[in-house]
C-alpha cells in the first residue's frame, strides 16, 4: 500500500521534501549541510533515489574541482600571493584614494575569477579597514562593495565560484557539452563593469557611514609593534632599506631604526642597516613569522634558555602562540625589557595594543592589561606562564610564515590548470587534481594545510543537493513543474523567459544556499528550454549567474556574511543597496547573455 502511494504520487512527495528543505535552510536551526543531508536521506530512504543513483552523484566531477581549486587558493595565501598582489596594488595607488579604491577593486575582480572568493574576502577585510583609516573614509563605504565585487569576480571564470562548476557538472550530467573555462568570460565583464559602476555612482548615497567597526579577533592580521636586529652581513644591509627585497612585504610598516643611543625617524627608506642596528616596525603575525626566517636577523627580544628542575627545554619544540595580559599580572606597568619573559625562556616576538602602538620600540613599551603579545617559546614553559596568571589565555597562532619562495610554484600551478583547460580543452577537474598533487610535492602548501583550506560543509551540502537533484529528476518532479508553468511561459520572448529563470534564480539564492538553488534550477531551465524549443544554454548561463548574484541580504552568500560580521551594519543596508544592485546586475547580465548566445 504504501509503495503503491509513493509510486502514484512520487513528483508531489519529491517537491514537499524540497519545500521542506527550504523551510529548514530559511529557519536556520541547522547548518545547511544538515538541513540537505536530511532531506537527501528521506529520498534515500522513502525510495525516490536508488542505491546506484545515490552513488552516482558521488561520480559528478564538480565536487572535487571545487574540492581541488580550495588547495589551489590556498597554496596561494600561504606563498603570499593574494597579500602581495594586493599590496602592490596599493603601493602602486599612493597617497589617491580614488586610484587606491579603484585599483583594490580591479584586481580582486581579476583575482576572483581564478580562486574561490571566500578566502580572497578574508584577506581583504583587514586591507579594507587599513585602507579606510588610512584615507579617514568611513569602512562601512567600503566592506559591502568590497564583498560585491568579489562576487561578481567569480562570474568572470567557470572557476570562479563553486556554483558555476556545479551548474556546468549538473548540466554536463543532462546531456549539455561542457563549459569552456573562459566560455562566460564576455559576460561577467559586462556584469562586473555594470556593477561597478553602479557601485561608483550610487554606492556613496546607498551606503551608511558609520565609523565604529569591529576589530578583527584572530590576531592573524593585528598590526603588531615588533623591532629586528642585524646579527651579520647579508642581503638587509647591501642596499637601502626601501629597496631591501625582504622588506617589500603588504603590512610592513617602518617606524625607526634604534643605531646606538640614537633613534632615527626620518628617510627610513634612505638609510641602509649596520650590525647591531635595531629595525622597529608595525607588522601582521605572518609577515613577523616570515621575516623571522631570515638568516642574519633576529625578529622581537632575545629568549634565554633557563631549564628548571633539570629539563632540558631547549630541546622541547618551539611553539609560537597570541598571549593576553591579565589585569592582575605582575608585569603590568613595567617595559618589556624588565619583565621575567626573557629570563624563562620566552621570546616576545611583538605586541598589540588596541587602536594604539604600545611604545617607541618594542623593549620599552610598558605592558598594559589586555595586550596582546606574540610569543615564542618551549611548549612547556608557555603553559608555566599560563599557569602562573600572568595572561589571561595562551593560544597557538593561526598565522604561519609565507613560503614566498614556491609562489612561483603556487601561480604556475593555477595558470597551467587554467590555459591547459582553455586553450587545449582539457578537463578542469583532472587538470585541478594534478596541480594539487604537484603543490602538495613541491611543499607549496603542507597536506594538514591544504585539507583544512577545504570547505568540508560546501562539499557536504553539493553532494547532498546532488542525490535531491537526482530525485527530482527521476521521479517526475522536474517535468511536473516545466509543465505547469510552460503555459504560463509559452508567450513569452527569448529575452523575457531569460529574465524570468534569472530572476527566480536570484530571489532563491537570497534565501537558501546557492549550491542548492543551482541543483533544483538546472535541470529545470534545461528540461523548460527544451520543451519551449530553445536552445538551454543560455538559460543554464542565467542560471549560473544569477546563483551568484547574491547582494540583498548578508546570508545570501558567505563573503556577505564575512562583511557583514566585520562592519558596523544592519540588515536594512544590504536592502537598501543590494536591491537595485540585485536589478542592474540582473538586467546587464540577462542583456549580455542574449546578445551574446544570440537567443
Amino acid at each position: 500500500m504504501l509503495h503503491s502511494v509513493l509510486a502514484d504520487h512520487a513528483a508531489w512527495i519529491a517537491i514537499g521534501i524540497v519545500l521542506l528543505t527550504f523551510v529548514g535552510f530559511a529557519l536556520e536551526r541547522y547548518p545547511p549541510e544538515v538541513v540537505a543531508s536530511a532531506g537527501a536521506a528521506l529520498y534515500i530512504a522513502l525510495g525516490l533515489v536508488t542505491p546506484q543513483q545515490t552513488y552516482s552523484a558521488f561520480s559528478n566531477p564538480a565536487p572535487l574541482t571545487i574540492a581541488a581549486m580550495f588547495v589551489l587558493t590556498g597554496a596561494l595565501v600561504r606563498t603570499g600571493v593574494l597579500e602581495r598582489i594586493v599590496g602592490r596594488l596599493l603601493d602602486m595607488a599612493g597617497e589617491r584614494p580614488a586610484i587606491a579604491i579603484g585599483s583594490l577593486f580591479a584586481g580582486v575582480l581579476v583575482l576572483g575569477g581564478f580562486i574561490n572568493n571566500t578566502p580572497l574576502v578574508l584577506i581583504l577585510i583587514p586591507i579594507v579597514l587599513r585602507l579606510a583609516k588610512t584615507f579617514s573614509i568611513p569602512s562601512t563605504l567600503l566592506l559591502i562593495p568590497a564583498s560585491y565585487v568579489a562576487v561578481m569576480s567569480g562570474t568572470m571564470t567557470l572557476i570562479g565560484t563553486s556554483t558555476n562548476l556545479l551548474v556546468d557538472g549538473v548540466a554536463r550530467e543532462a546531456g549539455l557539452e561542457r563549459f569552456g573555462i573562459l566560455e562566460i568570460t564576455p559576460i561577467g565583464i559586462v556584469v562586473g563593469v555594470s556593477g561597478c559602476l553602479f557601485l561608483a555612482i550610487f554606492g556613496r548615497f546607498l551606503l551608511p557611514r558609520r565609523e565604529e567597526v569591529k576589530e578583527e579577533e584572530d590576531g592573524s592580521s593585528l598590526p603588531y609593534l615588533s623591532e629586528l636586529t642585524v646579527l651579520g652581513e647579508g642581503e638587509v644591509t647591501e642596499a637601502p632599506l626601501g629597496e631591501v627585497t625582504a622588506f617589500q612585504l603588504p603590512g610592513l610598516r617602518f617606524l625607526g631604526i634604534r643605531r646606538g643611543g640614537q633613534m632615527l625617524r626620518e628617510a627610513l627608506e634612505e638609510e641602509t642597516l649596520n650590525i647591531g642596528d635595531r629595525l622597529v616596525f608595525m607588522a601582521t603575525s605572518s609577515e613577523l613569522l616570515t621575516l623571522r626566517q631570515h638568516e642574519g636577523v633576529r625578529v622581537g627580544t632575545m629568549s634565554i634558555a633557563n631549564p628548571i628542575n633539570g629539563e632540558n627545554e631547549d630541546e622541547d619544540e618551539e611553539v609560537v602562540a597570541e598571549a593576553i595580559l591579565a589585569p592582575n599580572s605582575s608585569m603590568i606597568g613595567r617595559p618589556l625589557r624588565a619583565s621575567r619573559l626573557g629570563a624563562e625562556g620566552i621570546a616576545v616576538l611583538g605586541i598589540h595594543r588596541h587602536n594604539h602602538i604600545a611604545g617607541e620600540d618594542l623593549g620599552s613599551a610598558r605592558l598594559r592589561a589586555a595586550d596582546r603579545l606574540l610569543v615564542a617559546g618551549a611548549a612547556k614553559v608557555l603553559d608555566r606562564m599560563n599557569d602562573r596568571g600572568d595572561v589571561v589565555s595562551t593560544t597557538r597562532t593561526s598565522a604561519r610564515a609565507f613560503r614566498r619562495t614556491r609562489a612561483p610554484i603556487a601561480i604556475g600551478a593555477l595558470a597551467g590548470v587554467v590555459g591547459l583547460a582553455a586553450f587545449a580543452g582539457m578537463d578542469i577537474g583532472l587538470l585541478a587534481m594534478m596541480a594539487v598533487a604537484a603543490i602538495l610535492v613541491l611543499r607549496c602548501i603542507d597536506a594538514e594545510e591544504a585539507w583544512q583550506s577545504i570547505d568540508g560543509g560546501i562539499l557536504v551540502l553539493i553532494y547532498a543537493m546532488l542525490i535531491i537533484g537526482i530525485g527530482l529528476q527521476h521521479s517526475g518532479a522536474v517535468e511536473m513543474v516545466v509543465g505547469a508553468l510552460t503555459p504560463l511561459l509559452g508567450g513569452l520572448s527569448a529575452l523575457a523567459l531569460l529574465l524570468v529563470v534569472y530572476l527566480l534564480t536570484s530571489l532563491l539564492t537570497e534565501l537558501i544556499s546557492s549550491s542548492a538553488v543551482a541543483v533544483i534550477m538546472t535541470p529545470i531551465a534545461i528540461v523548460l528550454a527544451q520543451q519551449m524549443g530553445q536552445d538551454p544554454r543560455p538559460l543554464v548561463v542565467a542560471v549560473m549567474f544569477a546563483g551568484s548574484a547574491s547582494f540583498a541580504t548578508p546570508i545570501g552568500y558567505q563573503t556577505n556574511t564575512l562583511v557583514y560580521a566585520a562592519g558596523n551594519y544592519k540588515f536594512v543596508d544590504f536592502l537598501k543597496i543590494g536591491v537595485p544592485m540585485n536589478l542592474i546586475v540582473g538586467i546587464a547580465a540577462c542583456m549580455a547573455i542574449y546578445l551574446y548566445y544570440q537567443v
